[in-house]
This record gives structure tokens, C-alpha cells and sequence, in this order.
């Protein structure tokens, strides 16, 4: 039988505010938190878990998350941004395709793809 996808961990500084921005994100409440950890449970049930540690991020993700949006993309990476996300790297072509990379405030790479509309 096959495994289950059961949570997906962010190391971070600040469990609850890392947990916030993702919560914006996603559309979905922050669940739980205190000072060593935060969660957001996704409608799939999959659960994003925020855990402190005191090292920071010195390195690109070998993994990130990719985010396709019910609204285009270049609404989406706006979005985003006004809540807190920083561009990376735009892969956008003239004809549509392409991806953006974002940051999150603790630096977390992840992509916005083309949206629902966009295709």
C-alpha cells in the first residue's frame, strides 16, 4: 500500500509567523502554535508544520512547493507579494508559460505557475 503525504515541515525562526504568511497563502487558518511550532492544515488534510530551530536558511531549497492559482498568475505573484513574498526569479515567456520564483519572509523558494485562467 502505498504512503500517505501526511505534512510538509518548514524549519524556521518564528513557527507562528511563518505559519501566518502560509495561512494568507493558502486560504486556510493557522490550526494550532505555540513558541517551538505552528501548523496549517490543507483541505486535502495535508498539514504545513512550522518548526523552530535556531539555524537560519543558508542555501536554496532542494525542495519547494509549487502553487497553481484560481486566479492568473501575474495576480497571484501580486498578491503575494503584498503579503509579504519576495521575488527570486521570473521564468515568464512571451507566450504564457513559464513559472515565478518566490521567497517567503524566511526565505523559503517556492513557484507560482499559470493560473486557472491562463490556460
Amino acid at each position: 500500500m502505498p504512503s500517505v503525504l501526511q505534512n510538509v515541515t518548514f524549519d524556521c525562526a518564528v513557527p507562528v509567523k511563518l505559519a501566518r504568511f502560509w495561512s494568507e497563502v493558502t486560504g486556510q487558518p493557522v490550526d494550532d502554535y505555540d513558541s517551538f511550532y505552528a501548523t496549517v492544515t490543507l483541505p486535502n488534510d495535508t498539514v504545513l508544520y512550522f518548526a523552530r530551530v535556531p539555524e537560519s536558511k543558508t542555501v536554496k531549497n532542494r525542495v519547494h512547493l509549487c502553487l497553481r492559482p484560481d486566479v492568473t498568475r501575474d495576480a497571484e505573484v501580486s498578491r503575494l507579494i503584498g503579503i509579504g513574498a519576495r521575488l527570486v526569479a521570473d521564468h515568464r515567456r512571451p507566450n504564457g508559460h513559464g513559472w515565478v520564483v518566490l521567497a517567503d519572509p524566511e526565505g523559503n523558494e517556492f513557484c507560482v505557475l499559470r493560473g486557472t485562467p491562463d490556460r
